[in-house]
């Protein structure tokens, strides 16, 4: 009987340690999320175009005033697959966050642009710059409903392969399947041309890999 109790609580406990393992090796493989920015410089990150970018308060700030050209503020790496999420509010002006671009001289940035704005410009939305303009975009009584107006807003953009999935305040915005566009490249943030801007971006972090 005492051999059996031992037998009992020794394979009780090779159980946990297995258990433990598998727990924490599932663990290991499932992406973080990391930061994008440091909130006190622009680090990671490289200017194009008009305007200036400047890190402020812990956020990415843009201002122009009737600029020839767009702003951008460009990451200086690639990205492929990713779940990338932060909260922007846009005083004035108009704006967006590229995924998956290339920029072309002088500031062109080719790719799907997701449409951050105040209500009215299809914030949450989808548009290919250089190409086949709105993908998807909110109606207006949507956007009117999850959007908050000169206050700060979440955003969260899935991205893997032809999948993309946007979400603003915990409502889905806009969603593409098998879409066709360039797997890969940079994040851009944006400050519109010909207008009075002020965007902010802030807690920006990135998960890769990741399908949720």
């Amino acid at each position: 009987m005492r051999n059996s109790r031992i037998a009992v609580v020794g394979l009780s406990c090779a159980l946990c340690t297995v258990v433990v393992a598998v727990a924490q090796a599932a663990e290991e493989q499932t992406p973080t999320w990391k930061p994008l920015m440091d909130g006190k410089t622009l680090a990671g990150w490289h200017a194009v175009g008009d305007g200036k970018w400047t890190a402020e308060d812990g956020a990415f700030i843009g201002r122009a005033n009737n600029e020839k050209l767009y702003g951008l503020l460009v990451s200086d790496k690639p990205f492929k697959d990713f779940t990338v999420r932060f909260k922007f509010k846009c005083l004035t002006g108009d704006s967006g966050f590229y995924i998956r671009t290339i920029v072309k001289e002088p500031e062109q940035a080719h790719g799907l642009q997701i449409q951050v704005g105040p209500p009215g410009s299809g914030a949450g939305g989808i548009y290919e710059s250089y190409g086949r303009a709105w993908l998807a975009k909110p109606k207006d009584e949507d956007e009117r409903a999850f959007l908050k107006a000169d206050d700060w807003n979440e955003m969260t953009i899935a991205a893997h392969g032809g999948t993309v999935v946007v979400t603003v305040n915990g409502t889905k915005s806009a969603e593409l399947k098998n879409d066709p566009s360039r797997p890969e490249g940079n994040f851009a943030l944006q400050m519109h041309s010909g207008c009075v801007m002020e965007v902010r971006f802030r807690d920006l972090e990135i998960r890769e890999g990741a399908q949720d």
